[in-house]
């Protein structure tokens, strides 16, 4: 058999699937993840030698890339479909999320990482960057549906603006154990030179392009192109190639392209909101990432059968299920305390903290940056965690969704 020709036959097959799939987990119950996760496993038990390397160490670079494109398509799609228009009032449950959660969970696990795993200090704290934010491609399930369907409750609301705002802001964490290892190893590193760079400027260069990106497209789009109609498109297209413009030049500037492209995404949106034309860009931005995350999960489950859990442990297992289960809970039930919403509404979103892509992206990018200790047991603890999540709430989002709309 050549390797060429069933790559062919598996993507075909693959490509075909995302279509169908949005209505098969509709009709079962169990998210889409789920599936792909175990055809990758099951591929490459049967045929390991004729498909590619699945192993993200073994693959880094490529790793870093396809995890960093499929996330930012996601975050451009996450913010084409948020319809409220942000202020701090409004937007107080994914702020509240992202400022108290978030930064809790970084210390939870970076905590228990390095005083239950015996990990490093630095490996320690990337541990809890890498497993703070919440994944923006994996929460389909949970989040809003297309731009003005109407049917955003609050759980959703919440839980899409979480995801598309923690993923950039998560960062400076990752430059944190980066700075952190530096320093001990005995380089030229400092909290200062971090604190101002990594945290202050990186984020307000993602916020302020983001901005600017946004009013810009959003002018072109639906005001100069109506004067000129060589301009005018209704292309969903367009969706992808700002996404890659307004991270590559934020990136470019040395600010974090994730907080850009979601800020420019929500700016965009709400310019002639209720323009159909954000329907086809939503569509787009949907259909390419559906295909990616395909792909990228059928290689996901290929990495498991190859033996990235080899290095787990009963304290590695042990860990991943409390972070789980019991530290983003109960860390995103507190963030929502005083919020006014539902006791059921506060656990639900608590419980849905997903864990996935974005997660594998600041591994392989600290990975590059800086030598780790601890690499392969960083790379099964992020995997398990993943998995895990993956399953629990790929099984369990369908119907807890259902039961909250039903009791709205």
């Amino acid at each position: 058999m050549d390797q060429y020709q069933i790559i062919l036959i598996i993507l075909g097959a693959a490509i075909f699937s995302v279509a169908l799939m949005p209505r098969i987990s509709a009709k079962t119950g169990i998210s889409y993840s789920v599936f792909y996760v175990v055809t990758g496993f099951i591929l490459y038990l049967l045929f390991p030698h004729f498909l590619p390397d699945p192993l993200p160490y073994n693959n880094e670079s490529l790793t870093l890339h396809l995890t960093e494109l499929i996330v930012i398509i996601s975050l451009m799609g996450t913010g084409i479909k948020i319809d409220r228009k942000f202020s701090f009032r409004s937007w107080s449950s994914p702020l509240k999320l992202v400022a108290f959660t978030m930064l809790m969970c970084i210390g939870a696990a970076a905590a228990i990482g390095h005083y239950f795993l015996d990990l490093s200090l630095a490996s320690a704290l990337l541990l809890g960057a890498v497993l703070a934010p919440t994944d923006p491609v994996l929460a389909s399930d949970v989040q809003v549906g297309p731009p003005n369907d109407g049917l955003k409750s609050e759980t959703q609301f919440s839980l899409t603006s979480e995801a598309g705002l923690n993923d950039g802001v998560a960062f400076p964490f990752t430059w944190l154990a980066i700075t952190v290892g530096v320093m001990f190893s005995g380089q030229d590193g400092s909290l200062l030179k971090w604190f101002a760079w990594d945290v202050i400027y990186r984020i307000a260069a993602g916020v302020v392009i983001g901005i600017i990106a946004g009013r810009g497209i959003g002018i072109l789009l639906f005001r100069i192109s109506k004067k000129y109609e060589i301009l005018r498109t209704r292309d969903g297209l367009v969706a992808i190639a700002v996404t890659l413009l307004v991270y590559g030049m934020t990136e470019m500037i040395h600010g974090y392209g994730f907080i850009a492209v979601f800020i420019c995404a929500i700016t965009l949106r709400h310019f002639e909101k209720d323009h159909h034309y954000h329907d086809k860009l939503h569509s787009f931005t949907d259909q390419i990432e559906r295909l990616l995350v395909c792909l990228l999960l059928i290689i996901f489950g290929g990495a498991l059968a190859m033996g990235i859990l080899r290095p787990v442990t009963w304290r590695i297992l042990l860990f991943s299920i409390i972070f789980l289960l019991v530290v983003r809970p109960v860390f995103g039930w507190l963030a929502l305390s005083t919020a006014k919403m539902k006791n059921r509404e506060r656990l639900a979103i608590g419980f849905f903290g997903i864990r996935g892509m974005g997660s594998i992206f600041y591994l392989a990018f600290a990975f590059i940056k800086f030598d780790f200790d601890h690499k392969d047991e960083l790379w099964a603890i992020v995997s398990l965690t993943i998995l895990f999540s993956i399953l629990i709430h790929g099984l369990t989002a369908t119907p807890v969704m259902a039961y909250l709309r039903k009791e709205e």
